[in-house]
């Protein structure tokens, strides 16, 4: 596959992942330019019509949701015997390497992965879409933190068709639910328990049920109880633990009735208030389902009365007198039974006046008023009690207060002045050292994120500090570290936070190298700390000759990386086919003697076309001026010039002219008087104020004015052009 081209846009680079069911590609949307996961489904499912159905079909279900937490589909389709699902490519770790590489992870940032799969789940939910395999493989935790959750309704398909095949889920059943495991319809609260065992997983760092194979991992699921988080890890607080037993109940109707009541119940469990909150109990003798345990019955012990009562029978009928002859034997054993029975009698009577005697000792104890031992160390509470006649409770009650030390009571189970018996005990809680809290590791987060999981942990705004630093190995806008660092123990009420936060790769400003020279050019790079790659030269009219043309690929002003490489194109000057030519115009004030406001403006090479200002200037008699001109086989030079703010005339100065030599000379008639025998110049064919019978009459191809003597005399008497009308051709 690696090389190979779906659909004939995604251009499959490398694998990154797999599965029982398919394999995952990275590739290249050669269409938008972007990188994709492309899921090609394993050969042996390719032949099974019903499950290529069943997959097609809930792809694109799951390709209708769009959530921040869920990886988008964008597209499903078929080459050949390749069925393929293009989805978003995120950059960064599942959540099963990142449990393998440092779980048990801290409380607060296990939640917060924990509320975002939920809220993910919401979504799908509302959509009627059950994910079925809520497991670390399929949760994506992105370079930012944030969680991604993938296969959405794909794994409807795999359990609805291969559940009996081999295999087939041996990578989900230890986060299989009780009915999943059954066999039975799954749904909504199926993927909120396997959701509690990801949780279990991220803060104990081990699975609630394992077994030696699927099967007997199943009937754990469905049999015994596992081991509560707390007892795996004591740092979980019991808010926490309580959302896990929750939503791993077996019985589906003592869970979360929603993803809804899940994720209200994680967004708030890390509260204050909340994190000492009791236990969570549930009434076992409701599960119909449950495993009892019957107590054997134990037989009774049997009474002794007719025993005894034998006994003395028996002793009677030995008593009793044997009749013979003598009459006196019979009234001494009668006579020595009556002692006997005195006697005994009497021993009884004075052992239950011992025993009275005994219990009323024992009854009658004296009071004793309880002092206060209050801002007392332990030890002189403890003598303090003792001395009364008074016992301390064990286990003592150890708590931090922040209006007490280390080591002192602050609190006495009966208060002072009270009236108990000699003996009773007297419950003590004793203030101990401020606890200190472990930083939370927040490389990665925004800052936004990172002050969240902090105040997560008690610690205000006012505590942590913002710096910022550049980073060619971390995100802009990423926290490249923390101080104190990730772990270390933290007083959360005074100690300051600083989070030093990724301003990209440094940057430096680019110079304006444009107009200046090559060496210029080279200082100014140096001082920035850029360096020249290389120099380009090219043709530029506007340019002079040696001076920068070019600067790529940072913009004059723009931010640049250091050491960047910089070209640089400079100007040769004029092509060598343009042409420099100077063009000597003449001007002639309105009437001889007053000023006149002359303004030239022309166009040419140089100018790329463009028409610019070649200056103003006020005359009183006619004058000759310079008009320095570049033309070249592509475009003309065009002059025009104005008079008192009016276009008078326009000039063209063809290429072909300027090399040939032959552009005509401008000239200005004479001015206008009394000058009957002008022979000058012919007049103009189109005017009827000079028409001399010269032998060239008329103008020349160019347009300008001819400056051939005419023979003959003008019909007008000399009287030549008016001024208003000479014309620059």
């Amino acid at each position: 596959m690696i090389g190979h081209e779906l659909g004939g846009r995604y251009e499959v680079i490398e694998r990154i992942g797999g599965g029982g069911m398919a394999l995952v590609y990275k590739a290249h949307d050669i269409l938008l330019g972007r990188n994709v996961a492309i899921k090609v489904l394993r050969q042996q499912f390719v032949h099974d019509e019903e499950f290529i159905r069943r997959f097609r079909r809930e792809a694109q279900s799951a390709a209708s949701l769009s959530h921040s937490n869920v990886v988008s589909i964008y597209d499903v389709g078929q080459e050949d015997d390749i069925h393929y699902i293009v989805m978003e490519y995120v950059e960064g770790h599942n959540l099963d390497e990142i449990i393998k590489e440092r779980a048990p992870l801290q409380v607060d940032e296990a939640v917060r992965i924990a509320s975002q799969i939920c809220d993910a789940l919401d979504h799908a939910h509302q959509n009627q879409i059950i994910h079925r395999d809520i497991k670390p493989h399929n949760i994506m935790i992105g370079r930012n933190g944030r969680v991604k959750v993938t296969d959405f309704g794909i794994a409807r398909a795999v359990t609805s068709t291969t559940i009996t095949q081999t295999g087939s889920v041996v990578g989900s059943v230890h986060y299989f639910s009780p009915e999943h495991a059954k066999g039975v319809v799954t749904g909504e609260k199926s993927d909120l328990y396997s959701l509690g065992i990801v949780l279990y997983q991220m803060l104990t760092a081990r699975l609630p049920f394992l077994g030696e194979s699927p099967i007997s991992v199943a009937l754990k699921h469905l049999q015994e109880e596992f081991e509560e988080p707390r007892e795996v890890n004591p740092l979980i607080p019991q808010s926490v633990e309580n959302i896990i037993l929750k939503s791993m109940r077996k019985n589906p109707q003592e869970r979360y009735q929603s993803a809804k009541e899940m994720l209200q119940d994680l967004e708030t469990c890390l509260l204050p208030e909340r994190r000492n909150e009791p236990k969570i109990e549930f009434d076992d003798m409701d599960d119909e389902d449950r495993t009892r345990v019957i107590p054997a019955i134990k037989p009774q012990p049997r009474s002794i009365s007719r025993a005894k009562a034998q006994a003395v029978e028996d002793d009677d009928e030995a008593d009793e007198p044997v009749v013979g002859k003598g009459k006196g034997k019979p009234k001494k054993k009668k006579s020595g039974r009556a002692a006997l029975w005195i006697s005994l009698t009497l021993v009884v009577l004075l052992a239950l006046a011992g025993v009275v005697w005994y219990v009323n000792q024992k009854l009658v104890v004296p009071n004793v008023t309880v002092p206060s031992v209050i801002n007392m160390t332990e030890d002189q509470a403890r003598k303090a009690l003792s001395d009364k006649g008074l016992l301390v409770e064990d286990p003592v009650i150890r708590k931090y207060d922040k209006d007490f030390g280390d080591g002192v009571v602050y609190k006495q189970s009966r208060p002072e002045g009270t009236v108990v018996k000699e003996g009773a005990a007297i419950q003590l809680t004793v203030s101990t050292e401020k606890p200190k809290l472990p930083m939370p590791d927040v490389k990665g987060y925004t800052f936004d994120d990172a002050r969240k999981a902090l105040n997560a942990k008690g610690i205000k705004d006012d505590n942590i500090k913002k710096k910022e630093e550049f980073s060619d190995n971390v995100e802009k806008g990423l926290i490249i570290s923390s101080d104190p660092g990730a772990n270390d123990e933290i007083d959360v009420d005074t100690q300051e936070i600083t989070l030093t936060v990724s301003q990209g790769p440094e940057t430096v400003k680019m110079p304006d190298l444009i107009g200046k020279t090559l060496q210029e050019a080279q200082d100014l790079l140096t001082q920035k700390k850029l360096k020249l790659l290389r120099v380009v030269e090219e043709d530029s009219y506007t340019v002079e000759k040696g001076k920068v043309i070019k600067q790529f690929p940072f913009d004059p002003n723009t931010q640049a990386t250091p050491n960047a490489e910089i070209t640089l194109t400079i100007s040769k000057g004029y092509p060598a086919d343009a042409l420099n030519y100077t063009l000597n115009l003449p001007v002639a004030p309105v009437e001889e003697g007053k000023n006149t406001k002359i303004q030239i403006k022309y166009s040419d090479a140089h100018t790329e076309g463009k028409t610019v200002d070649w200056g103003t200037k006020t005359i009183q008699t006619t004058q000759v001026l310079p008009i320095d001109l570049v033309v070249d086989p592509n475009r003309d030079a065009v002059v025009t010039v104005l008079r008192d703010g009016q276009v008078f005339d326009t000039y063209s100065v063809r290429y072909t002219d300027v090399r040939n030599g032959t552009v005509p000379t401008i000239e200005l008639p004479a001015m206008g008087g009394e000058d009957p025998g002008d022979p000058g110049h012919e007049g103009d064919p189109g005017d009827q104020g000079d028409s001399g019978n010269g032998d060239n009459q008329g103008s020349d191809e160019t347009g300008f004015l001819n400056d051939h003597p005419g023979k003959g005399k003008g019909k007008d008497k000399g009287k030549g052009p008016d001024t208003e009308n000479v014309i620059y051709r």
